[in-house]
């Protein structure tokens, strides 16, 4: 199995803004949607875009600091919630940018989450589902 090729710093921030990566770093696309830690990997490409706009919009905005930390502190709480009710959409979008077919993404989660769920169904049915001694 071949190590992924990651994209360079500036690259990265191109693609956490929503720019598309080139064709050699295809795989790590797919590494990056479909991987243990995806939806930490989402949020933190939804801080890179939500944090300049936040600055600018405290450093912009009149009214006391107290005020424009709210006003800040308000969007980003809708920026994110908005971000992870659509990243599912915005990953697989991402996959299909390195040209791989949609659903390819949910279906590699899914299969590997499958595993871990089957693990933990055969430990609890060890633990818990056995009948007592004199039973």
């Amino acid at each position: 199995m071949t190590t992924p090729t990651r994209p360079s710093p500036f690259r990265w921030l191109l693609y956490a803004v929503g720019r598309g990566l080139p064709p050699r770093n295809r795989e790590w696309v797919l590494y990056d949607v479909t991987t243990r830690t995806w939806v930490l990997r989402h949020l933190l490409r939804a801080t890179v875009q939500l944090a300049p706009v936040a600055v600018l919009l405290y450093l912009l905005m009149p009214g006391s600091s107290g005020v424009r930390i709210g006003a800040v502190l308000g969007g980003l709480a809708l920026g994110y919630f908005y971000s992870l009710a659509y990243m599912y959409e915005t990953t697989e979008n991402r996959a299909m940018k390195a040209g791989y077919p949609r659903g390819t993404a949910r279906e590699l989660r899914d299969r590997r989450t499958a595993v871990v769920r089957d693990e933990q169904a055969r430990r609890y049915a060890e633990q818990y589902r056995t009948l007592p001694p004199g039973s």
